[in-house]
């Protein structure tokens, strides 16, 4: 059974024609930029108030400048997401962490082991405090902010990674109620960087 034999959710999915303008013309753009839409964009449209939330957010983490990169802002979503046994976000993510690191191995790493993954110690740390957010952010103190301060990274950069590992908590856990699918496309992307 292929990947494309079953639903890409749970929930009712709308028609393309039955999104919103506004929601139409961004997943008609992301279509256009990568070639296919990620089911995330069609899934989460079921509710149009909470997509527009949602990417508001995203964006606002993944899209900005600063003291991360956007390959190390990937980075975060593979390890978290992984830990939180989230198949949508670690295909889709890993693909656009193989694309942002220039690297056809690098997401695999990420996901099934970072602490033994061929990245920097910094990138340790970073990703050591995200899945501390992540998995037990009630445990986060000033010793962890001391040592990433050690690596580089100031409050905001803190402020971004917790940011990072929290709302994919959220993704992660309403990918997984929702039975999300990853398309196949993400499966190859990027594999031979």
């Amino acid at each position: 059974m292929s990947t494309q034999d079953h639903p890409i959710s749970r929930f009712p999915v709308p028609e393309l024609s039955e999104m919103p303008e506004d929601i139409r013309t961004r997943i008609e753009a992301v279509q256009e930029k990568s070639g296919f839409i990620p089911n995330v964009f069609l899934v989460l449209a079921h509710r149009p108030e909470e997509f527009r939330a949602f990417f508001a957010y995203h964006d606002a983490l993944m899209d900005k400048p600063g003291n991360l990169t956007k390959a190390e802002r990937e980075m975060i979503v593979v390890a978290t997401s992984n830990v939180n046994q989230c198949q949508y976000c670690v295909v889709a993510h890993g693909a656009i962490l193989r694309i942002r690191a220039k690297d056809a191995l690098i997401a695999d790493q990420v996901a099934i082991n970072y602490r033994k993954a061929d990245i920097t110690p910094r990138q340790k740390a970073m990703l050591d405090f995200a899945m501390k957010v992540s998995q037990s952010a009630q445990e986060v103190g000033d010793a962890d902010f001391a040592l990433l301060a050690e690596h580089g990274f100031d409050l905001e950069d803190a402020w971004d990674i917790a940011g990072i590992a929290a709302f994919f908590g959220l993704s992660n856990r309403m990918a997984n109620v929702t039975s999300m699918r990853p398309n196949a496309e993400f499966f190859n992307m990027a594999r031979d960087i």
